[in-house]
C-alpha cells in the first residue's frame, strides 16, 4: 500500500481500520489500537514529527465482584464479559456508551454502579434513545444519515451511495449529491 505524500491525502481518503494498520506495519509505526491513533500514527510520520510508541498495558488479574472499584487497568476481556453476563443476562455485549462510561470511571466508581449504568444505557436503547455514533465509524454515521433522509430507498442503493462517496476525496459525510451513484 502506498504512503499517501500529505495530511490532506491521508484524511481526505476513506481507508478501513486494517488497511491502516496494514499501512503502519509497513512502516514500522505501532499497528494497533483505534482507526484515529492509527492515522495519527501516519500523520505523524508523514510530517516527520514524533510518532508515541504506547507501552503495552499489563493484563490484570483482577477479579471483579459488584463492590470492588472499577480496576484501574480494566481491560474489555472475557473475565469482565463473563462477570457483566451473570449481572445483565445473556444478552450482555459491551457498547460505546457502556465502554466509554468505564474507561472514564476507572478506579472512581464500582461495577455496582457499573451495572446500573449498563441496565439504564439498554433501557434507553430499548425506548428509542439515539446515541451518536463515533467519528471512526464513519460507513454507520453515513448509513444512518441516509436512511433518514431517503425512508423509501434500500439497503443497496446505500451502499452504491457509500461506494461513490468514499472514493471522493474529503468529507465521507453523506450529501444529497450522492445520489447521483444511482442514475
Amino acid at each position: 500500500m502506498k504512503l499517501p505524500g500529505t495530511k490532506e491525502d491521508l484524511y481526505g481518503n476513506y481507508y478501513l481500520r486494517e488497511e491502516l494498520a496494514e499501512l503502519c506495519r509497513e512502516y514500522n509505526l505501532p499497528s494497533t489500537g483505534s482507526k484515529e491513533s492509527l492515522l495519527e500514527n501516519i500523520c505523524n510520520f508523514i510530517e516527520n514529527r514524533p510518532v508515541v510508541r504506547r507501552a503495552a498495558k499489563k493484563n490484570s488479574s483482577f477479579a471483579p465482584s459488584p463492590d470492588a472499584m472499577i480496576d484501574v487497568n480494566y481491560r474489555n476481556n472475557e473475565a469482565h464479559r463473563a462477570f457483566f453476563k451473570s449481572f445483565a443476562g445473556s444478552h450482555f455485549k459491551f457498547n460505546v456508551q457502556f465502554m466509554n462510561w468505564l474507561n472514564e470511571n476507572k478506579g472512581r466508581k464500582t461495577y455496582r454502579e457499573a451495572i446500573a449504568v449498563y441496565n439504564q444505557i439498554a433501557a434507553d436503547k430499548k425506548a428509542g434513545k439515539k446515541f451518536p455514533i463515533g467519528g471512526q465509524f464513519e460507513y454507520n454515521r453515513y448509513t444512518r444519515d441516509f436512511f433518514q433522509d431517503n425512508k423509501g430507498l434500500t439497503k443497496d442503493d446505500c451502499i452504491r451511495c457509500w461506494n461513490y462517496k468514499k472514493a471522493q476525496k474529503g468529507s465521507h459525510e453523506y450529501d444529497k449529491e450522492d445520489l447521483k451513484a444511482l442514475q
